[in-house]
């Protein structure tokens, strides 16, 4: 969805001029003081390191299941700040980063990874009731637009491939009058609306609810405590702190796209950073020219795709498009800010949505996403089963990230369970070469993907090649 009149650039940036570098989900006055550092030694039965989703489900559900059972979190500076902070709030209950990732991969388990996907999805919406967490849930479903024409002919053979699977239950196919019928955009030729598998949700109110629901029952949480060392101690394991040391019977690593204290699992996944901007709320005469009434999320076809929803106080989110990986997988505040991406951005935004023509951008933002080679994530164990991690979510972690809290407890227990049966769980993702073959193949990939996008679709030999070996980049 590239913009056609680059004389109006000028127009689109100053729609940015007032826009404040910070994640606007985190821009919240109701955001809760940070717990206290952990200072001097500290021992428990299940120590969960990582103050996001993933962490914060695992104790969670780790005491839901016995509530008996003494949990720590260690969090390196404050719950939700990273990832799960800054996320556009699209809740999925794909767990395999969509469908078609996930029949390419695992084409025998896909409609049991389909079932488990959908119950995960239904228990978070039952978590959300039963533990008050006041996010802004909406389980209002998420439509896949097509901008081009062969992406409108692809959206129909896939529509058709999956019916005949028996996949498509609740998904339908949208031709160009109904697509525009339910948002409306000169861009859109077609969609694809799955009508139950995705909630929005605000993605920082979701993370502070979990944190005040782990303390009502009973999870000790320590903010600003960083977990420097992971090592054997007798029966268990010890994290050191930087003021102090927690001894666990077991450790739950959710650390995802920072440096995992398991040092074999950190050429599995790669930083790539994605950016997002905010508008100011619409009017209501704004809103009703682009007809959004029934608040999907959306996002588009295309290789280097666009994500956009409406938040709670008909803000429109718009993100994607732009996915950087810095040279050496290095993960730095200063590129958690983008100005070139945020005006490539504006651009395209209006591109969609000529009728808001003068709206204006509030925040703009960026931020670091943990990138597996299969998209999907992965899940081990270490040190004789003691410790467990899950990581590589690629981007749809806010629904994931639960079932790999279950995955993770049910491999700390020694359990095998319809989770730990999967060969999705048994098996890993092929790694990341060294630098600098890394960034070689990351960059040609992103060349090759924009290409395709410019020729209809047409993948080269490069990628062929990558599809072939399972491996691929996603924006």
């Amino acid at each position: 969805m590239a913009p056609s009149a680059m004389s109006r650039s000028n127009d689109w940036t100053k729609s940015l001029s007032d826009a404040q570098p910070v994640p606007y989900w985190l821009d919240d006055p109701g955001r809760p003081r940070p717990r206290p550092a952990l200072t001097g030694p500290e021992s428990c039965d299940l120590l969960v390191v990582g103050g996001g989703y993933s962490g914060l489900w695992t104790a969670l559900i780790a005491k839901e299941r016995d509530p008996g059972r003494d949990v720590v979190l260690l969090e390196g500076r404050e719950v939700g700040w990273a990832a799960s902070g800054r996320n556009g709030g699209f809740c999925a209950a794909s767990l395999t980063h969509g469908l078609a990732n996930g029949l390419t991969r695992w084409p025998d388990e896909i409609h049991r990874l389909e079932e488990l996907g959908a119950r995960n999805l239904d228990a978070i919406e039952a978590a959300v009731a039963r533990h008050s967490l006041d996010c802004d849930f909406e389980r209002t479903g998420e439509i896949d637009v097509a901008t081009e024409e062969y992406q409108a002919r692809e959206l129909r053979e896939w529509y058709e491939e999956i019916r005949d699977k028996g996949l498509a239950d609740g998904v339908e196919y949208l031709d160009a009058e109904a697509v525009r019928a339910q948002v409306d955009s000169p861009t859109f030729r077609a969609g694809l609306h799955d009508r139950r598998g995705v909630a929005m949700l605000d993605p920082a109110k979701l993370v502070w609810g979990l944190k005040r629901a782990c303390l009502e029952l009973g999870v000790r949480v320590y903010e600003n405590t960083p977990a420097l060392t992971l090592r054997p101690l007798g029966a268990g394991m010890a994290v050191r702190t930087p003021y102090g040391g927690v001894r666990a019977r077991a450790v739950a690593l959710g650390t995802n796209v920072f440096p995992n204290l398991v040092k074999r699992v950190r050429s599995y996944t790669v930083p790539v950073y994605d950016y997002a901007l905010m508008t100011e709320p619409l009017t209501a005469a704004q809103l009703a020219s682009i007809g959004w009434k029934n608040r999907q999320g959306l996002g588009d076809s295309a290789n280097q795709f666009h994500y956009f929803r409406l938040s709670a106080d008909n803000r429109i989110l718009w993100g994607g498009y732009d996915a950087i990986y810095p040279y050496g997988g290095r993960v730095r505040a200063e590129y958690d800010d983008r100005p070139e991406t945020y005006a490539k951005l504006a651009g395209h935004f209006f591109t969609c949505f000529p009728q808001l023509e003068g709206v204006r951008f509030t925040h703009a933002w960026g931020g670091a996403i943990d990138t597996c080679s299969r998209f999907s994530a992965f899940f081990g164990t270490a040190h004789q089963g003691k410790v467990a991690y899950a990581a590589g979510y690629t981007g749809l972690g806010v629904g994931a990230t639960r079932f790999g809290a279950e995955v993770m407890l049910d491999l700390l227990a020694g359990e095998r369970t319809e989770r730990t049966e999967l060969e999705m769980v048994r098996r890993k993702p092929l790694p990341f070469p060294p630098e600098p073959f890394a960034w070689t193949g990351i960059a040609l990939t992103k060349w090759s993907l924009a290409r395709a996008d410019a020729h209809g679709g047409r993948r080269n030999l490069w990628l062929r090649t990558m599809d072939r070996l399972g491996l691929g980049f996603d924006s």
